[in-house]
This record gives C-alpha cells, sequence and structure tokens, in this order.
C-alpha cells in the first residue's frame, strides 16, 4: 500500500473516529463512569492494519471526538485508544492475527481505561468492574464489527486486508 492511501485511509478512519461520538449517540450506553457507543472502537481497530503512526492518529481523533460530547473522564478513558490501536499496530507488525489482536488487547483496554477514571475519584468497584470489565467487553463486541469489516473489505474492495487478519 503506498504512504498516500494509508494516509487517506488513515484520514478517513480519524474523521470516522471523531464523527461516530458526536452524531451516533442514540447507540451509547450509560452505566456511571462507563460509557460504550457501539462502534467507536472499530476505526481504532480498522487503524492497527495501517500501522503505528495511523493507530495512534486516530486514537487522538477519538479522543477529540468525545472531549466535544462527552464528560472530561470520558475523553480520557478515549485517549487509551491511542496505546491500545499502538499495542495492536506493533502485533500486525509481528505477524499476530487480527482475530487473536482484539482477543490480546481486551484486557490491556480494559486496565487503562480504568487507570484513566481513577483521578475523578469514582469508587473501586466502579474503576474495577463498571469501566474495566464493561470496557473489556465492549471491546470485544466493536472488535466483532471490525473483524466483519475487515473480512467484507478486503473481498471486495481487494485492499489486502486479509493477508493482516490471518496467521501465515
Amino acid at each position: 500500500m503506498t504512504n498516500l492511501k494509508r494516509l487517506t485511509y488513515a484520514s478517513v478512519l480519524t474523521a470516522l473516529a471523531i464523527i461516530i461520538p458526536l452524531q451516533f449517540g442514540f447507540l451509547k450506553i450509560i452505566l456511571g463512569p462507563f460509557t460504550a457507543t457501539l462502534a467507536s472502537h472499530v476505526p481504532v481497530f480498522l487503524g492497527m492494519l495501517l500501522g503505528p503512526g495511523a493507530s495512534i492518529m486516530i486514537g487522538i481523533g477519538s479522543t477529540l471526538g468525545f472531549l466535544v460530547t462527552a464528560p472530561t473522564f470520558v475523553a480520557a478513558r478515549a485517549f487509551c485508544h491511542v496505546f491500545v490501536g499502538l499495542a495492536g499496530a506493533l502485533l500486525i507488525k509481528k505477524g499476530v492475527s487480527f482475530g487473536k489482536i482484539v482477543v490480546i488487547t481486551a484486557p490491556l483496554h480494559g486496565i487503562l481505561e480504568a487507570i484513566a477514571v481513577i483521578p475523578f475519584g469514582f469508587t473501586m468497584y466502579k474503576v474495577l468492574v463498571v469501566v474495566g470489565i464493561g470496557s473489556i467487553l465492549h471491546h470485544l463486541a466493536d472488535g466483532a464489527i471490525a473483524f466483519v469489516l475487515v473480512k467484507a473489505l478486503s473481498k471486495n474492495l481487494k485492499l489486502n486486508l486479509i493477508k493482516s487478519t490471518t496467521n501465515q
């Protein structure tokens, strides 16, 4: 994939990461410090296939989208997408399959988001159970959506993403 194509895809995914929290509030579940907007992690997951730089850019876009639409602690949680995307992109570079990356990064995502809300004064139950476990479940749901999209895009648009989703 050329650098121009990679930049274009990363830009579109960054725009989606900003737009999803702005326009898809009707897909949001709110449980105290935990919120889940369905598909909000999908751009981050797809960005992993484009490399570490793209993943970081998309994670920052996600943070900006939530900063505009949600309380500060939600934007702090969204900033964790930078690190989850980076970890996933690095694992893809090492040849780990996309499906495994979704599973491997789920606990990292939950732990980082739980840590992100600690300064906001929530109880340990809300931090560990509501945010930590909730984030893992949300991560896995969005990972399943992203996996289906990767398969469809690879097949129908001939983007050659399938190489990144299966073990070699």
